[in-house]
Order: structure tokens, then sequence, then C-alpha cells
């Protein structure tokens, strides 16, 4: 299997790496989960092995992904804060083992042996699935903003919007992946809406993003939002 290792501890990629060779996999280690998810767009995976503690985007927010969501990989959580919650938390999302650190190596094994039938079946199982309609979005005109973790700001015009992105207008020139903080208000007369938002895409009118953990609130008033425009 081609196995993608997210594990931001150097030498311990390094370990998960030198014993999926042994083992006859084929590992891809990267060190972020901003890294994993540029990875997904040129590799073909069969398995992630996902450390939670991850520095900028978690674990825990990588799961929520929707090309990550979409993609359908097996996906093996691992944490070195391991309690019964947050193993709860990551199975609910969608991880289908959970291991707490350090790993051990023989369980691991028995992990990868179990998922590799479902993941090499995964590609048939995709093609006979018929395609998603894309989620409802709509369309109107409003002032957004985007503010980088690494301090940058940019002023931009909300194009469409739905519970999973947005599409929208910067003038800046953005790279793939880049997060920040997108805020905007929608005309329903309640405070804006900030939202963690990951660049996927820039189209020649505007561009892509994907949100993270949106408010169950402010994912509500999206979806008024659809019902009373044009999509």
């Amino acid at each position: 299997m081609r196995v993608l290792v997210v594990e931001d501890q150097v030498d311990l990629g390094d370990v998960f790496r030198d014993f999926l060779v042994e083992l006859g996999h084929h590992p891809l280690v990267v060190h972020t989960a901003e890294a994993a998810l540029s990875t997904l767009k040129t590799e073909r995976l069969d398995a992630i092995l996902l450390d939670v503690q991850l520095p900028g985007m978690s674990g825990l927010d990588f799961l929520q992904l929707r090309p990550v969501r979409a993609l359908g990989v097996p996906i093996v959580a691992v944490s070195g804060v391991v309690n019964e919650s947050q193993a709860r938390e990551c199975l609910k999302l969608g991880a289908a083992d959970f291991m707490g650190k350090p790993v051990q190596l023989d369980r691991l094994n028995e992990v990868l042996t179990f998922l590799e039938p479902h993941a090499m079946s995964r590609v048939a199982e995709l093609e006979r699935r018929p395609e998603k309609r894309r989620s409802t979005r709509a369309r109107l005109t409003l002032p957004a903003r985007l503010c980088e973790y690494n301090g940058r700001e940019h002023e931009g015009t909300l194009m469409e919007v739905g519970v999973s992105g947005m599409k929208a207008h910067f003038a800046a020139s953005l790279d793939t992946d880049t997060i920040g903080r997108a805020i905007f208000t929608p005309p329903d007369g309640g405070p804006p809406i900030e939202v963690i938002a990951i660049l996927v895409r820039a189209d020649p009118d505007g561009q892509a993003f994907t949100f993270v953990r949106l408010d169950p609130r402010d994912a509500e008033r999206l979806r008024d939002l659809i019902r009373r425009t044009p999509a």
C-alpha cells in the first residue's frame, strides 16, 4: 500500500517510514497537515497514518476537510495524548482506528493488514459510485476579509458561499493551501461570520476556499441564506 505518514517529529517519521518499507509498503512522510493536503492532490494513496497533535492545522481539523472526507482513504489516528474523548472524536470524524503513542509497531502492522483489502478495493468502489452533486451555494456580492496566520490581511469580495466553503476574489496572489480566517457578514442582520478557510483552487475569476469547523449556528445562517438567494 502507499501510506502517507503525517508526523511532525522527524525521528518518529523516519521510524514509521523504515517500518513500513520493511513490511513491503510504500511510505510518504510529511510533517504538517498542510503538506498532507497538498500530497492528496498529487499522489494516489491507500492509507494515512495521522498524528493528531500537529503544528498549524491539527489532525482533527484535517479529518474534517472536505477533500479528505471525499477521498475515502482509511486513516489511522495517532496521539501522544491518549484519552477516551479524543479517541471517540477521531473515530466520529471518520478515522478507521486510533492508536496511542508510543505506537506498538506490531499493532500497527495488524491494523494495516486489516485495512489493506479495504484500501485495495477503494478505487473500484469509487468507480461504481454515482457522481455526487456539489453542495448548493448562494451567489451574492459581499465584502470579505482574509487574515492569514502570518499576519497578512487581504480585502476582497465574496461571490458565492455555502456551508462547506466559499468563492471570493482577493487582489493578492495567494499560494494554494493558504490558510486564514475568513470574515464576512451575511445580509441577515446578524454578526460577522469568522471561519478558518483553506485555499483549494485559484480560478481566473476568483479563489475557492474550503471551511474548517464552521460554527453550527453560522452553518444554519448560511443554509437560510441559500434558501433565500438564487443558487
